[in-house]
């Protein structure tokens, strides 16, 4: 049986991403900065039949947290298959770029850019345990500067100062540690759910948190033939559903 992390995976898109990778039969750590929030969803998720779901506690960005558990998971299983970087925050709004103070744009980079760093670097070593390791950094299409360049892009005007480059950050990390892990089975992609209705935006994303995790998944359970170093996005109308960086 494959095993997944998914960091902040006790609501929202990182939830339903763990409800459908446990019906295709995975284990699932549900990633949740509180433990006791995290074994409460769990406990409701095993009531309504899902299995082979436990929760962890992870805060992204306390390595203390992230390394007990990469020691939980390692004790019980050994290794990790799949890694979905999956927790981000919004920050405070409005974020201007003349007006927003540092340290609010410090504390978006911290979760968003430097957590996935920690926690990647963290599990890098369970993951090389894995015949098939694969590692999702979920982004955004804020996070494309080619969109962002682009007027006619539908969020041309959604600009703001931390959590757009936050996401533009990681899709350079991303590509970077692609690389890196080039030689071996790895395969690290960063993928965008798409604007979907969740509680991070007020639910006013036209998408679902359904379809946000379905694809999430398919984009991470690939074949060895699949790409690395891409960026996916739910928002991009074609077949292939790649995102220019």
């Amino acid at each position: 049986m494959k095993t997944v992390l998914i960091t902040g995976a006790n609501r929202s898109i990182g939830l339903e991403t763990a409800k459908q990778l446990s019906e295709k039969g995975l284990f699932v750590y549900l990633g949740s900065r509180n433990l006791e929030n995290g074994e409460q969803v769990v406990k409701e998720l095993t009531e309504k039949g899902f299995q082979n779901i436990k929760a962890v506690e992870i805060d992204v960005t306390n390595p203390d947290s992230i390394s007990a558990a990469k020691s939980s998971i390692e004790n019980e299983q050994g290794k990790l298959d799949i890694l979905i970087n999956n927790a981000g925050i919004l920050g405070v709004i409005p974020q201007t770029t003349t007006e927003t103070p540092v340290k609010d744009i410090q504390d978006v980079f911290d979760t968003n850019f430097f957590g996935v760093i920690r926690v990647t670097q963290a599990f890098l070593d369970l993951l090389k345990k894995s015949d098939s390791p694969r590692i999702s950094n979920i982004t955004s299409g804020l996070g494309s500067l080619t969109l962002h360049s682009d007027p006619n892009w539908k969020y041309y005007h959604v600009k703001n100062a931390a959590y757009g480059p936050s996401k533009s950050a990681l899709n350079a990390y991303t590509i970077a540690l692609a690389y890196e892990l080039r030689e071996m089975p790895f395969k690290v992609n960063v993928i965008d759910p798409g604007y979907t209705a969740t509680d991070f935006n007020a639910h006013s994303g036209p998408g679902s948190v359904e379809s946000a995790a379905s694809f999430i998944i398919k984009h991470t359970l690939t074949d060895d033939s699949a790409p690395s170093g891409q960026y996916y996005s739910n928002d991009i109308e074609d077949e292939t559903g790649i995102s220019p960086w």
